[in-house]
């Protein structure tokens, strides 16, 4: 019943409520104390105050009373206890507005707060609607049955055809095929895959039929363990504690002791009262959401969606950077790179143009490549006949009748086509720069190689070095090639490279850097990131091309795939973290003095009250400034 209470009294329009009543019951109270002569308000038959104390005291009251009887230790003691200390002694001289002016402030520091901390829960039900509900079994007469996921057994042999989803993590048994495993990897090409190699739950099986032996099923496949990762991480979570409470422990017994003091000292209750009201740490409680919430704005005003007060708090003590490559440092979209002409009787044009030509009727990513990069180039795609594709190798057509064949070393060498040395030795410098090469060969002979790679940002490079400015490492977490991931990170200056990586792998690497004393931010963009970005102290996704799972796992979401906004976040959650510290002085220098002009009989509950306000207005009008304060 007092949890029903509170909640029906908390929310933002009843705390409005209550400022309107305290504001009628200032009026009055300001005329007694600058005129001597009282106010009555009479079309109220009671003080308007006492509707403050109601709306705002009672959920006060329920927080201090809850937190006495759950919390352990010295947590016992919090803010909220103290407030309702001083908020009941001004009851007692009958001092109303005192009162409803220390509980209403709490509340507004309670709504400030929640609207900085909520956050979205959406992201593990997306994740979970990835998981397949069925998959077509093969029975031992060779027939097949659709079945649901849950009742796919280990060895029971499964077929999936082009566009379906994996239903278990499986070995190959029969067939070749390109299989879509960004979910897992990040990787931004299928993988080309054949008998004996594994293949995982919820990947996408792109072009060729294949038959596979499932290997762990149900709540052990790899999709249900990054799952039970993201489930896992959420609840690591903790939720931002207020700096009021964790001074709380010192705050109680010395704002009573000094109060007792006060009133054995001056033999007056109502000196000791007004000690307590001073005493109160609004201000402080004021501090930090309030500061937080300036930065969000103007975080959200450059594109930068922050979804709680604690991720940007920690992102000022952040000293290790780590990034996923594919569509984070990359635009995830694969470009022709280079062309290297065998036959010295062609040029650029004229083998880009033949390859083009073959490849426009292929459905693979890396055909699609070709002919986009050929049409952006005004390369005349020429029609094409006889076409054939060999799933997962490579594809064969004819072109103004000649014979065309594009594709994988070993699709060319089982096609009996000699590879001469000089295209190895492309194909091996190609290979240490990370690039995927398409070999196209006509009649006989290999006539050119046509290079392919993920294109990198432009201000990727620019990026890192200014967070190396600011004295934070960078480290590369990825699910690509080393090759690839290595050329990268020297072309930007990432000196830390981690590839080949699965999800629970990234997760590992990350809990290794916290348990070195490292405090780390994850930026990434799949699906494949969320629970590492879960399990960083605190984590930032593309928001314009990045996943709704990723961006719903993380703490921060650029809305554009710049990435220069990273350094810029740096610098304003410092400038948070300095305009908190600097408010927390403020407000406790502010209290010093009321305490001090309240034992010298100077103030009284309600012209202390006054002054408690004040302290929490300059609060605000600090915090308000990082809102249009300008950052590089």
């Amino acid at each position: 019943m007092i949890k029903r209470i509170n909640d029906l009294l908390a929310g933002l329009p009843m705390t409005i409520v209550a400022g309107v009543f305290l504001l009628f019951d200032l009026i009055p109270h300001l005329a007694g104390e600058f005129s001597g002569d009282e106010i009555e308000l009479h079309f109220l038959p009671f003080d308007p105050a006492w509707i403050t104390v109601m709306i705002s005291g009672i959920p006060l009251l329920y927080l201090a009373v809850w937190r006495i009887v759950h919390n352990k230790g010295i947590s016992k003691i919090s803010s909220a206890l103290l407030i309702s200390i001083a908020m009941f002694a001004a009851i007692a001289v009958g001092d109303l507005f005192a009162a409803g002016e220390v509980a209403f402030i709490m509340a507004i520091g309670a709504l400030l707060e929640e609207s900085t901390t909520d956050r979205a829960k959406k992201g593990l039900r997306k994740l979970i609607d990835l998981a397949p509900t069925k998959g077509r079994r093969i029975n031992n007469d060779g027939h097949e049955e659709l079945v649901a996921a849950e009742d796919i057994g280990k060895d029971d042999i499964l077929r999936i055809f082009p566009g379906e989803t994996i239903p278990t993590d499986g070995v190959i048994i029969k067939g070749e095929t390109s299989v879509d495993q960004s979910i897992m990897t990040g990787e931004s090409i299928p993988v080309d895959k054949t008998a004996g190699d594994s293949v995982f739950c919820g990947t996408i099986n792109r072009f060729g039929s294949i038959d596979i032996r499932a290997t762990s099923v149900s709540e052990n496949s790899s999709l249900q363990k990054l799952i039970r990762m993201v489930e896992d991480a959420e609840k690591k979570q903790a939720p931002m504690q207020r700096i009021a409470d964790k001074a709380a422990s010192y705050l109680v017994p010395i704002a009573l002791l000094i109060a007792i003091i006060a009133y054995i000292a001056t033999g007056n209750i109502v000196t000791a009262v007004t000690v307590l009201v001073v005493f109160c740490p609004c201000a402080l409680v004021l501090a930090t959401p309030t500061a937080i919430m300036a930065a969000i704005g103007q975080a959200t005003k450059h594109g930068v969606i922050i979804k709680s007060g604690e991720a940007l708090e920690k992102m000022g003590k952040v000293d290790t950077i780590a990034f996923d490559k594919t569509g984070t440092l990359t635009y995830g979209r694969l470009e022709i790179s280079d062309i290297a002409v065998i036959d010295s009787g062609m040029n650029e044009d004229h083998l880009l143009s033949l390859a083009a030509s073959a490849e426009s009727r292929s459905e693979h990513p890396l055909g699609k490549a070709i002919v986009e990069g050929a049409r952006s180039r005004g390369i005349e795609i020429k029609e094409a006949e006889d076409f054939m594709m060999f799933s997962g190798r490579g594809i064969g057509a004819a072109v103004d009748s000649e014979p065309i064949l594009c594709g994988s070393e070993r699709f060319i060498s089982e096609n009996g086509i000699s590879i001469c040395g000089e295209a190895l030795d492309i194909l091996g410098s190609f290979r240490s720069e990370g690039k995927v090469s398409i070999l196209v060969a006509s009649g006989k002979s290999v006539i050119g190689i046509v290079a392919l790679s993920d294109v990198m940002k432009e201000n990727a490079k620019d990026m890192v070095s200014k967070l190396s400015a600011m004295n934070a490492e960078t480290v590369l977490l990825t699910g690509d090639n080393r090759k690839a991931a290595d050329y990268l990170a020297s072309k930007i200056g990432i000196k830390e490279v981690r590839a080949e990586l699965l999800p629970e792998e990234k997760v590992l690497n990350i809990e290794a850097m916290r348990k070195a004393g490292h405090k780390v931010c994850m930026i990434g963009d799949g699906v494949n990131d969320a629970p590492a970005l879960k399990s960083a102290d605190v984590s930032v996704a593309m928001g314009s091309m990045g996943s709704d799972i990723a961006i719903d796992a993380a703490d921060i979401a650029l809305m554009s795939d710049d990435i220069s906004k990273i350094p810029y976040l740096k610098r304003l959650s410092n400038a948070t973290v300095k305009t908190i510290k600097a408010s927390i002085t403020l407000s406790m220098c502010i209290n010093a003095v009321a305490i001090i002009l309240s034992l010298l009989g100077l103030l009284n509950p309600t012209t202390g009250a006054l002054v408690h306000n004040a302290g929490s207005c300059f609060v605000v009008l600090i915090a308000a400034l990082l809102y249009d304060r300008k950052f590089e």
